[in-house]
């Protein structure tokens, strides 16, 4: 099938892009490897011995960087839908984060709970604005969601945001949950993208104590 001249116009911009560039002779999978490690660098969020739950995960960008820092006395789990191959020192999951086996995988993977839960989830790109804004926020609350199952009492939640509609709602909900939020724009992130990185730090909930009372079958 013949590309579109808006895909071959994309691809030729990405291979051309110098963290793209960087990726590929550094040895990560993605270009998003370098928004953490500059999140990183600022913030010191990802600690030796961490718990860690990498949500939407594949490639494993992220993974590559967190797993050495936490080092193996640490704990990191990767989930996404897409297939991803494995990542040393980290426990690399397959399938849907609300799936029962998913569940009961993060469960005996995590049985504590996580310091951090991080979420670089993105929407296929539909072209339609509203609809595709409508996704990423969505994805976004699923991230709030997954820390007030998961995050242990003072952890952190980084997720990925798209300025516009539902954004403000966004925060307010975080804000009932967390003592502080951090807004990040990694020079890594195109300029023209509306994309920010939210720190949601010093969780206030107790998602383990509801993790632990709940049937897997609930959650």
């Amino acid at each position: 099938m013949a590309r579109s001249k808006s895909s071959e116009k994309w691809l030729k911009e990405h291979f051309r892009d110098v963290f793209v560039q960087r990726a590929m002779k550094e040895g990560y999978r993605s270009r998003a490897a370098y928004k953490l490690l500059e999140i990183q660098e600022k913030d010191r969020i990802i600690r030796p011995g961490m718990r860690i739950l990498d949500v939407g995960a594949a490639p494993g960008g992220w993974t590559q960087v967190a797993a050495p820092l936490i080092g193996r006395q640490g704990r990191l789990v990767a989930v996404d839908r897409l297939p991803m191959d494995p990542v040393a020192d980290a426990t690399v999951i397959c399938g849907d984060v609300y799936e029962d086996a998913v569940i009961a995988a993060c469960r005996e993977a995590l049985p504590e709970g996580a310091d951090l839960i991080m979420s670089d989830m993105a929407p296929n790109m539909s072209g339609i604005a509203s609809v595709d804004q409508a996704r990423a926020i969505d994805l976004a609350e699923l991230a709030l969601d997954m820390a007030q199952r998961w995050l242990r009492p003072g952890g952190t939640l980084l997720i990925k945001v798209f300025m516009g509609s539902g954004a403000e709602e966004l925060r307010r909900a975080l804000r009932k949950d967390f003592k502080k939020i951090v807004v990040r724009k990694p020079e890594a992130s195109r300029a023209r993208s509306t994309e920010q990185y939210w720190l949601a730090l010093d969780f206030q909930g107790l998602a383990q104590e509801r993790l632990d009372k709940l049937p897997a079958s609930s959650l």
